[in-house]
């Protein structure tokens, strides 16, 4: 009974270190991001041909902060992958351990891609689908609050959505699933995946089709990292099963 209270304070322990450090990280990336916050939104609003209004003074700061702590965990992730894995680090085997390391640098990658590809195409289409759509009607002046929450609505699903092919590769490397049971179910995914798509675009064809085909393609692409990973383990069972 002392002992597993002994294990408990000291991955209690161990759980505060890395909270503590993810904290840091993160206030340390905020404080920087504040830093150049300007340069941020003038980054963001480069290609606008309209002014954003304000509706308050401390709109102007609320904006900072909101820009300041999306950059903070935007650039915190990788601290974040990495201090979970150091923490389960002692559970896990050397074959493991490796296998869990590699995802890291893989899913900020893809979770940038995917905001890159809400900001870059997605986002562009649909803002000017609304906008055509109430130009002849009536007078166009976005507060700038109102305009960034739109903004991320766009982009941060899709950083989210693109880590479909490590979160399959990651199931798979555990046994939940196979590429056999994707392929099965390939209908079923497709059909959530495009609900998915229109409810995060508006309802004109050509911004579906955009979100969809990228979509439906990653999911492929997850079938096909499905496949390799089951045929190595496959291939790994049969070698240990050799006289």
């Amino acid at each position: 009974m002392l002992d597993r209270e002994l294990d408990l304070i000291e991955h209690l322990e161990e759980m505060r270190k890395r909270l503590i450090i993810i904290g840091l990280q993160f206030l340390f990336f905020f404080f920087v991001a504040f830093i150049f916050v300007k340069d941020i939104y003038q980054f963001f609003i480069l290609d606008l041909d309209y002014k954003l209004i304000i509706l308050s003074p401390t709109d102007t700061l609320w904006i900072y902060f909101m820009l300041a702590a999306v950059v903070a965990i935007t650039c915190s992730i990788p601290v974040i992958l990495m201090q979970i894995w150091l923490f389960v680090k002692p559970a896990l085997s050397e074959q493991e351990r490796k296998m869990t390391l590699a995802y890291i640098p893989a899913i900020f990658g893809l979770f940038l891609v995917g905001i890159s590809f809400g900001y870059f195409v997605v986002f562009p289409i649909v803002l000017q689908f609304l906008m055509t759509l109430s130009e002849d009607l009536f007078a166009m002046n976005f507060t700038t609050i109102n305009y960034f929450r739109f903004m991320l609505h766009m982009t941060l699903p899709f950083g989210l959505l693109f880590e479909m092919p490590i979160l399959i590769l990651f199931l798979t490397a555990l046994g939940i699933i196979n590429p056999y049971r994707l392929k099965k179910v390939r209908k079923y995914a497709y059909f959530v995946l495009v609900i998915i798509s229109v409810m995060i675009t508006p309802p004109d064809f050509i911004s579906d089709i955009l979100v969809i085909i990228p979509l439906l393609l990653l999911y492929e692409f997850s079938i096909y990292l499905s496949q390799w990973v089951f045929r190595k383990k496959l291939n790994e069972t049969m070698e240990l099963n050799l006289p």
